[in-house]
């Protein structure tokens, strides 16, 4: 078996103890940079490679370390507040490691694969003893597809079951690469309407098709589709309809159903945006009416991942 090199891979950051990205308890290991420009995206710190400044303001004391350790004047107080000028930012650090209450953090970060490796082989019992693995997201992690290669390798070589979320908007030679390492695509569809896709999140509905038919040619078995219900963008019983005829079709058993919500809203805060999409989270019970529809169908419909 070809070994491949330690590549380094652009990490955003490491869930240990998962349990709604794939069977058991996993790791998620959660990489840099997306093709996609969701206006309700969870983690915006995973859509552009770079190191992101996040202030986490109830944390801050407002002592005015971070001021005086950032050597180019960066930083400031206005109106009560403290002020980051992100875009002049050096990315030095020295205000995380000035801020007694650690409430300033660098978000991105490039990591040997043998690091990432180091973090997933912690917690292998547990991927045995419940049916887990490793699951690698992010933004898009098929987007570095020599780094995850070589962190799928190295999870086969160990034994480990393999998951990989994508949105499936990567170059078909990237999704062939990965097939023979996946065990498991955690495949999303936001809508297959082709102009609202590419109007509301940049996205190719025939590019993310085309992979989808690629990895359902080569085992259906290995696909769970999940779809991020959002209202006044894709929840309708017309585009729910089209999922799960999509998934019959191409001998998909499994759909999730994942209600909106607004956890990742802080995070704009932190990266000093305001955040861009609706303020209330969508209740789980208001999916049950699409649930019983798919299972009617013959679909294991399923309301969160």
């Amino acid at each position: 078996m070809k070994t491949m090199k330690n590549h380094t891979i652009r990490l955003l950051e490491i869930e240990r103890f998962a349990i709604h990205d794939g069977p058991g308890i996993r790791t998620v290991v959660f990489l840099q940079g997306c093709p996609l420009r969701c206006p309700w995206c969870a983690n915006p710190e995973s859509q552009m490679v770079g190191n992101h400044l996040l202030h986490y303001e109830k944390k801050c004391v407002k002592c005015g370390s971070c001021i005086k350790a950032c050597p180019h004047g960066y930083i400031s107080f206005r109106n009560g507040r403290l002020v980051f000028d992100r875009r002049d930012c050096e990315d030095c650090s020295l205000c995380v490691e000035a801020c007694p209450q650690s409430a300033i953090k660098i978000a991105g970060k490039d990591v040997l694969v043998d690091e990432v490796m180091n973090t997933v082989l912690r917690d292998k019992d547990y991927y045995q003893h419940s049916g887990g693995g490793v699951t690698f997201s992010g933004g898009e992690a098929l987007m570095q597809i020599d780094g995850l290669l070589s962190l799928l390798e190295s999870c086969k070589k160990e034994g480990i079951h393999t998951a990989v979320e994508t949105c499936g908007q990567v170059p078909l030679s990237h999704i062939e690469r990965a097939l023979p390492w996946v065990d498991l695509f955690l495949f999303d569809i936001k809508h297959t309407d082709a102009q609202k896709l590419n109007l509301t999140v940049k996205g190719n509905w025939n590019l993310i098709q085309s992979n989808l038919l690629r990895i359902v040619q080569d085992a259906p078995q290995k696909v769970i589709l999940r779809v991020p219900c959002i209202p006044d963008f894709n929840l309708s019983p017309a585009f729910i309809d089209n999922v799960f005829q999509l998934a019959r079709e191409l001998c998909i058993e499994r759909v999730d159903l994942l209600p909106y919500h607004t956890l990742g809203k802080d995070k704009y805060l932190w990266m000093g945006l305001q955040y861009p999409y609706l303020e209330k989270s969508l209740e789980a019970d208001s999916l049950l009416v699409y649930k019983e529809k798919g299972s009617r169908m013959g679909l294991d419909v399923r309301i969160g991942g």
